[in-house]
């Protein structure tokens, strides 16, 4: 009996795998999927167009605002660390001066949310993890909207950076 049971095992873990392995595989790839070389092709030989409602890359301009942002955390009533980021905010091309020209109130709103974040413990830890991250972008985002009205369509962290002190 003690030499079955190891064997019993593990024919159990191989069936427990395979039968895994079954029903938990993709669903098979249709051929309308497939894309050729050529590009996409329907049953005809027509063009199929699979374009996302997104405007075309020659619409958008990225505007790096100029310095970064130093966040202090404060831990018991002291700093205990200094977080850097670096922003990028997305326009419509031809409005990158309009973003020059609001760069102030744009840094001092965006401050404020850093240091909201920041004090809600937002940095501390696992702070690059996707919940944190994604709750800094739609703060920095509904931000930039109140601060400029639809001359930002999207703010993009480039750089982030904590150094304990």
């Amino acid at each position: 009996m003690g030499k079955i049971l190891p064997l019993l095992l593990a024919f159990l873990g191989v069936a427990v795998g395979i039968g895994a392995g079954y029903f938990l595989r993709p669903d098979p790839v249709l051929e309308a999927e497939v894309t050729s070389p050529c590009g996409d092709v329907g049953a005809e030989g027509e063009s199929v167009d699979h374009s996302v409602e997104e405007p075309a890359p020659s619409t958008l301009e990225y505007v790096k605002l100029n310095n970064q942002f130093v966040i202090p955390v404060v831990e018991e009533a002291r700093v205990g660390a200094l977080v850097v980021v670096s922003l990028t905010v997305e326009v419509t091309q031809g409005r990158k001066e309009e973003v020059y020209f609001r760069e102030p109130k744009l840094r001092d709103a965006f401050l404020q949310v850093f240091f909201d974040h920041a004090n809600a413990g937002g940095f501390r830890g696992a702070f690059t993890n996707s919940n944190n991250m994604s709750i800094l972008r739609k703060a920095l985002l509904e931000t930039a909207k109140d601060t400029t009205g639809d001359l930002v369509s999207d703010v993009l962290i480039m750089d982030i950076a904590r150094q304990d002190v």
